[in-house]
């Protein structure tokens, strides 16, 4: 087994105990009425997006997502939280000390022996969801799921479905398909980039991720017979079946969206496998970019 399916297969003991953890940490987390920012890097970045449209939609106040190195400079909130599994990452650091001194910060990352434990007023330790894999699974989503319990959107159910996600096969003509597109509304649209994203990191697969009512705006015009669509969470009426006339094969996310995006990662290792390559060594790529001066 590698490392990044070892990993994966965590989930739902990290979703039960970053849950359960939420409380611990409410003084770290934004408070109910703070304008808020929260920003990371790649996985990082799209797991803010989803995390930003959660806070807003629940009624805790405005919140915006920005890759940690596209942060408008003089834009001002109560709040900035970092989301970082290295706590090394160039860009974060750059902007937490940016804003030291000016705006609140908090860090949320894996490993309590970095730089970004000095870099932020508060930090939150997820240690027990760090990963040996270059790949982001399980503390990307046990990340979210630390938002959603502090936000009073997790439940037993969400555990469940992982678990389901985890145990039922995947449909067998979906790892021989030769392009993949993953959808998704409102808060899972961040879930549909990080899932595009983790089929590019571990098997180079051709993905695309969209809001869902954006692809019949020109991405539908890729699909056909040998691609696929993926839907995380509840698709627009009439979209299943506009793809499914195009030949391309439709892929409908009953879980909740977090879970089904651990299928999305269970694909990423099976296309993987089937193209001959390592998911723990994806090309190009290292576990946390560090920029030289």
């Amino acid at each position: 087994m590698t490392h990044v399916e070892d990993e994966l297969s965590s989930q739902p003991e990290c979703w039960i105990r970053a849950a359960r953890e939420a409380e611990v940490h409410r003084a770290a987390l934004p408070a109910a009425g703070e304008r808020v920012a929260i920003v990371g890097c790649g996985t990082s970045f799209f797991m803010a997006q989803a995390a930003a449209v959660l806070r807003e939609e629940s009624g805790q106040g405005e919140t915006d997502a920005f890759a940690a190195s596209e942060f408008p400079a003089g834009r001002s909130y109560d709040r900035v939280v970092a989301l970082t599994r290295s706590g090394t990452t160039t860009e974060v650091l750059e902007l937490l000390g940016r804003l030291r001194g000016h705006t609140r910060t908090t860090a949320v990352t894996a490993d309590p022996h970095t730089p970004v434990m000095e870099s932020a007023d508060d930090v939150v330790v997820l240690d027990f969801a760090d990963e040996r894999s270059v790949v982001q699974t399980r503390f990307a989503t046990t990340a979210l799921t630390l938002f959603r319990a502090h936000l009073g959107l997790h439940s037993d159910a969400v555990v469940g479905d992982a678990r389901t996600a985890l145990d039922t096969p995947l449909p067998e003509e979906l790892v021989g398909c030769a392009q993949f597109t993953f959808l998704g509304r409102g808060w899972t649209v961040g879930l549909a980039n990080e899932a595009g994203l983790k089929m590019r990191e571990a098997s180079l697969a051709w993905t695309e991720a969209y809001p869902a009512m954006e692809y019949r705006h020109g991405p539908i015009s890729i699909t056909t017979h040998g691609t696929a669509t993926w839907m995380l969470g509840e698709a627009p009426e009439g979209l299943a079946e506009q793809v499914r006339r195009t030949g391309g094969l439709w892929v409908d996310g009953g879980l909740d969206p977090l879970a089904e995006l651990v299928r999305a990662q269970r694909l990423a290792v099976a296309v993987a496998a089937a193209r001959g390559l390592d998911p723990d060594q994806p090309r190009h790529l290292t576990r946390s970019v560090i920029l030289s001066d």
